[in-house]
């Protein structure tokens, strides 16, 4: 889930089926000057939603209530979607949950806040923001059919099909990429099923384990993560833009195969839990090493030439953005993640 819709105000918006933009309303929810009930009280009159919150002295008088609504638990605000007479289910950041009816009533707190949207609910100014938020899709979109066209064209045009070997390097990279930025999101707290599913596979919540370590942080200054994220990203461009590299694309590979080692010791001896995304990382390290041997890409790397000091500056230039960067979507993770 994007940053803009991982928060309480755009999902209640959403089971009210009140029209209502995603950037503009996480926004909205994020400035809100009163980080509270009352400040979310107040936020929703501006889109023509009434509230009325109520303390329950009586729990099990939540059966009473017509969802959607807020209610609060021990582990803080949760909108409660559906009741039924053995479960209810419950959206909390984002993510539709379900519980026995019972479990819920020993983390819930007796506070609610029903809603009630007029029948023109709408978001202040909805149809400009709306017609933003169609402009800055279209923007993605576009963006998307350029980098596909710019691949194709460097994949055809420096003939990566011709050889088996660079077909497979190019789909280790791209694996790799798409790897790591699972990694990111985790490490960022944002939510990702595909990400919670592979991290599931070996065992479940090890990838958040994992991560928090102070091991998660190479030299302490930058994250796994976004290491893996450079080193892919500037491998698979380098393959792609420069092929007659692939030597010293090749011999990066080799100097990245000790970390594997090291990786697995750590989880088993030390963190005693396994990440299955970081595991899925040094696999791909290691098949990238056997494709590049099996496709006699080690030939001609010596003597060394300038080229593989620009593309060591290029993985240090890509992991130094990145690493500038992340703070920023940090900031607002968090900011969204806050509840009232």
């Amino acid at each position: 889930m994007s940053p803009d819709k991982a928060n309480i105000f755009n999902d209640l918006l959403q089971q009210l089926g009140v029209r209502h933009t995603d950037s503009y309303s996480a926004q909205r929810f994020r400035s809100m000057p009163f980080p509270t009930l009352y400040g979310l009280t107040k936020l929703m009159q501006e889109y023509g939603i009434c509230s009325q919150g109520l303390r329950l002295s009586d729990k099990t008088e939540i059966r009473q209530a017509s969802p959607p609504f807020i209610a609060g638990t021990s582990a803080g605000f949760v909108i409660v979607t559906s009741i039924t007479t053995d479960t209810i289910g419950y959206l909390t950041h984002g993510v539709a949950e379900s519980a026995p009816i019972d479990d819920f009533l020993r983390v819930f707190d007796g506070n609610l806040l029903l809603p009630f949207p007029a029948p023109d609910a709408v978001e202040p100014s909805y149809g400009r923001h709306h017609a933003l938020e169609i402009a800055a899709k279209a923007k993605r979109v576009t963006l998307w059919i350029a980098v596909a066209f710019l691949f194709l064209y460097l994949f055809v045009s420096n003939r990566i099909y011709a050889h088996a070997s660079t077909v497979i390097l190019t789909l280790l990279d791209l694996g790799g990429l798409y790897i790591s930025y699972l990694l990111l999101q985790k490490s960022l707290n944002i939510h990702n099923s595909a990400a919670d599913k592979v991290c599931g596979v070996i065992q479940s919540g090890g990838c958040d384990d994992v991560l928090s370590t102070p091991a998660a942080k190479f030299f302490g200054l930058f994250g796994w993560s976004e290491v893996g994220f450079a080193y892919f990203s500037v491998s698979l461009a380098g393959l792609l833009i420069f092929p007659q590299w692939i030597g010293y694309l090749a011999l990066c590979d080799v100097c990245c195969l000790p970390f594997s080692f090291w990786s697995v010791w750590y989880q088993k001896y030390r963190a005693h839990r396994w990440c299955t995304l970081c595991l899925s990382v040094q696999l791909t390290l290691w098949l990238l090493f056997f494709t590049y041997l099996a496709g006699g890409w080690f030939a001609g790397i010596f003597p060394m030439r300038i080229q593989l000091l620009v593309l060591i500056a290029s993985y240090a230039t890509v992991l130094l953005g990145v690493n500038a960067l992340l703070p920023k979507f940090d900031n607002i993770t968090s900011d969204d993640n806050e509840q009232p």
